[in-house]
């Protein structure tokens, strides 16, 4: 009789064992998980955007995984084919290089993973691209130059020549600059590109033209903040500082302080709390087999021969003029970080 109970007790506990074998992998696959590929985590944005993308992750309820790159394409498309194998549903891609990661794309494409194009494009049909309208950043930044500087002797600084963001930024800045320039109204010094949108290459672009050229520039357009950085650093060492002009975007902390200071003319606002909620809500969407509601356009490069359907976040160039209402009292960054630099006496109330 007691041999009969065991044997029962026995039986159970193996049914139960099986039950729980059996639900929880399928507990486990109703979980959705969103693989994200960040080119560097060195980068002041991309290192804030991660935990944007993951604060809205946990609001939508699904699990991430994260990997950085450390700005080596290689690498970064290792990592991409770890996460399909870990089985993401859904990838979001902040690509170094918009060549390279078209192979991490189709790698996901063909395990049925589909894929988002985080503010670099990635030159492949099938990744929807979300960002903002490089043209425009680039129109943005290029006026407010030309604002404070309409005739003059100009230097060119660009971002990663391996980065689609970089060329869209400098067609978008040469909508302005080249009229002036067959106008005669501007001289174009020269034109310097500085991998993966290095501040360290941007100051020896700009050193070297300082000394090429003793000193006489009336501008520097940048590519974005961490150039227009590495710009003000050479202008300040001539004591150029503040009468030079030069433009950034991305609205990092230390270009709102150079704004406010007077040393960066614009920095072009692109608001990455809407962005990340943006691409995540649409990575969701992919994961789950739907088409992201918030598709509002299309991504075309012709020389690439790649046309994509788009997200796109609208921008806000930033002066000294909306600084304060744009940036603090949008709470980005705080009234005593942007202008920290500046007497306290002269801070906006």
């Amino acid at each position: 009789m007691r041999s009969r109970k065991l044997m029962t007790s026995l039986l159970m506990a193996l049914l139960l064992s099986l039950a729980f074998t059996n639900v929880i992998p399928a507990l486990a696959a109703d979980k959705t998980t969103i693989g994200v590929s960040i080119r560097s985590l060195s980068e002041e944005r991309w290192a804030r955007e991660r935990i944007l993308l993951e604060d809205k992750a946990k609001e939508l309820g699904v699990e991430t995984i994260f990997t950085d790159a450390n700005n080596d394409e290689f690498v970064q498309n290792s990592q991409i084919e770890n996460m399909i194998a870990r089985g993401v549903d859904a990838l979001i891609i902040i690509a170094r290089n918009s060549d390279v990661a078209a192979s991490g794309v189709e790698m996901a494409l063909e395990e049925g993973i589909p894929s988002l194009a985080y503010d670099v494009a990635i030159y492949h049909p099938g990744a929807i691209y979300v960002s903002f309208d490089s043209v425009r950043v680039g129109r943005e930044m290029a006026q407010a130059v030309v604002d404070q500087v309409p005739k003059g002797r100009y230097f060119w600084i660009g971002g990663s020549p391996t980065d689609d963001n970089a060329y869209l930024i400098r067609k978008g800045q040469f909508e302005v600059l080249q009229p002036l320039i067959d106008s005669g109204d501007i001289e174009l010094l020269g034109e310097q590109w500085c991998d993966i949108w290095s501040p360290e290459e941007a100051l020896k672009h700009v050193e070297n033209a300082l000394t090429a050229h003793s000193n006489q520039i009336d501008a520097v357009v940048c590519a974005n903040d961490g150039t227009a950085g590495g710009a003000v650093q050479a202008l300040q060492e001539q004591g150029l500082a503040g009468k030079v002009p030069t433009c950034g975007q991305d609205a990092d902390l230390v270009a709102c302080q150079r704004v406010a200071e007077g040393t960066q003319a614009v920095t072009v606002f692109k608001d990455v709390r809407v962005l990340a909620d943006t691409a995540m809500e649409a990575a969701v969407e992919l994961a789950r087999g739907k088409r992201p509601e918030g598709i509002n356009g299309k991504y075309v490069n012709e020389s690439k021969g790649v046309e994509q359907e788009a997200i796109f976040v609208d921008v806000i160039p930033v002066t000294k003029d909306n600084l304060y209402e744009v940036i603090v009292q949008g709470g980005f960054h705080s009234l005593e970080d942007v202008y920290r630099n500046i007497p306290k006496d002269q801070w906006p109330e």
